[in-house]
């Protein structure tokens, strides 16, 4: 019996990649009207023939506008850290669409590669969980392709202040003056030296009790090298009532772990699975860098001696695709 449903379990992936064929891929701009247009990127499943294209500094193999594949697909939001892009983590959204998911990665307003006027402020912290509910409030109110997706199943990955972002829409309430309490303990922490010799400003006025963002619709996520996590006190994840993976890099110089993944395991109200990537740093959960980006940010694309970043987002993906499809799709 067992070999049985190994077998049709292995049948309806070559099924599910049969009929799906390639992964096609949009660039859409979502209305914002408190902010600017906010451009997302699209993944999804597709019967189309794929083709290398450019994303930013990289190349993918997608098809552009290709038709939609599937049924009741669970939708997966991801959100870039600081400097990022909707490019990012292009690899993983790939992988996810290959897996039967629709996902959405937004370039954060603000806090991204070309604009970074809302970095190092407070209104950053709480507009990007903003940000993210109109994106997912217009994926299912106003996208070509909604009719295609379940409202019920829907995930979302985080990396680095994207994780911080990811934790909040899901439903954790941050204290923004914690961030004094530690630079008081910790003046060196790279959190309190994030903003030497820049100007920062607040683009608009931040309330001293923010409203912040959550979205009930979401039923698990993902969080890689999660910062500004020490900003969540005792009890400030305690509405994250759902399944959590939480990555970390041993040697992570960014976000060290003591005060940003350590303080999410902790408050987390429930287990979750974690992995932790041994000997390497931060940046080891961006997309492997292509040559171009290498040149242009090379601190981002170097890692530990001997480590191959492609080898490892392989397993990466495939863990990440199995925890939400396993959470989302009730797969195992």
């Amino acid at each position: 019996m067992r070999v049985r449903l190994v077998w049709l379990a292995a049948a309806g992936l070559w099924f599910a990649r049969l009929c799906f064929g390639s992964v096609g891929f949009q660039e859409v701009t979502v209305p914002d009207p408190p902010g600017k247009p906010i451009a997302v990127g699209i993944w999804y499943p597709s019967s189309a023939q794929a083709s290398a294209h450019p994303l930013g500094m990289f190349s993918q193999m997608v098809a552009p506008n290709g038709g939609i594949a599937g049924e009741r697909l669970p939708l997966v939001l991801i959100s870039h850290g600081a400097y990022g892009s909707m490019a990012s983590h292009y690899d993983t959204a790939i992988a996810l669409a290959e897996a039967g998911f629709a996902v959405a990665a937004l370039t954060h307003t603000g806090d991204n590669s070309n604009d970074q006027t809302y970095l190092g402020t407070s209104f950053n912290l709480i507009d990007r969980p903003r940000q993210a509910k109109v994106v997912l409030d217009w994926m299912f109110s106003s996208w070509n392709g909604r009719g295609h997706l379940d409202e019920r199943r829907v995930g979302v990955f985080g990396f680095s202040l994207g994780g911080f972002t990811a934790l909040v829409v899901s439903g954790g309430t941050p204290e923004l003056n914690r961030m004094a309490l530690l630079c008081s303990t910790r003046p060196d922490a790279p959190e309190c030296s994030f903003n030497n010799g820049r100007q920062v400003v607040e683009p608009k006025p931040v309330p001293a009790r923010p409203n912040w963002a959550h979205d009930s619709r979401i039923r698990a996520v993902v969080v890689a090298a999660p910062a500004v996590s020490f900003d969540f006190g005792p009890g400030d994840l305690k509405h994250v009532g759902i399944p959590v993976q939480l990555w970390r890099a041993e040697r992570d110089t960014q976000a060290p772990d003591g005060w940003n993944s350590a303080v999410v395991r902790k408050e987390l109200p429930g287990p979750q699975e974690e992995h932790v990537v041994p000997g390497q740093d931060h940046y080891v959960f961006l997309a492997p860098c292509s040559a171009a980006l290498a040149a242009a940010v090379p601190q981002i694309c170097k890692d530990g001696p001997g480590f191959d970043r492609v080898a490892f987002h392989r397993e990466f993906n495939r863990l990440v695709v199995n925890f939400l499809a396993k959470k989302l799709k009730g797969e195992h």
